[in-house]
C-alpha cells in the first residue's frame, strides 16, 4: 500500500529523483535533505506505514527489510568503526514531523560523542 501523497512514499519508490545508498524489494536509503551529522541518511519502506508501531504490528516482512538493511548499510559505509546512531520518532509528541515511518542512521565521530541516556 503506497499513499500518493506522502513525499516518503514517493521518494521510496522512484517517483521523485534521490541519491538511493540502498534499496531492496521493500526498503530505500536516501540522504536526509537536512542532514544533522556528517552521515545522516533515511531508511524507509516502500510500503506506507505511519508509525513504527504500525509497521511492526502490521507488517512482519517490512519489518525484518528493516532489521536486515541497517547492517548492510553500515558494513556498505564503513560505519561500524566510527559508530552510528539509529533513532526513531514515533509520533508527533517523540517529534515525527513525516508520518511515513522512517529510521534515522546517523554517524559523525565528532557529534555522536554525547550520550542521549
Amino acid at each position: 500500500m503506497i499513499d500518493k501523497d506522502c513525499i516518503f512514499c514517493k521518494l521510496a519508490n522512484g517517483e521523485i529523483p534521490t541519491e538511493i545508498i540502498y534499496e531492496n524489494e521493500n526498503v530505500t536509503c536516501f540522504k536526509d535533505a537536512n542532514p544533522q551529522t556528517e552521515t545522516h541518511l533515511l531508511l524507509v519502506t516502500k510500503n506506507h506505514y505511519a508509525n513504527a508501531l504500525e509497521l511492526f504490528s502490521q507488517s512482519e516482512k517490512d519489518s525484518l527489510a528493516i532489521t536486515k538493511a541497517i547492517p548492510e548499510i553500515a558494513s556498505k559505509l564503513n560505519l561500524e568503526e566510527q559508530g552510528l546512531r539509529i533513532i526513531n520518532n514515533c509520533g508527533e509528541k517523540a517529534g515525527q514531523s513525516v508520518f511515513h515511518v522512517h529510521f534515522h542512521i546517523m554517524s559523525d565521530e565528532d557529534k555522536l560523542r554525547e550520550r542521549l541516556v
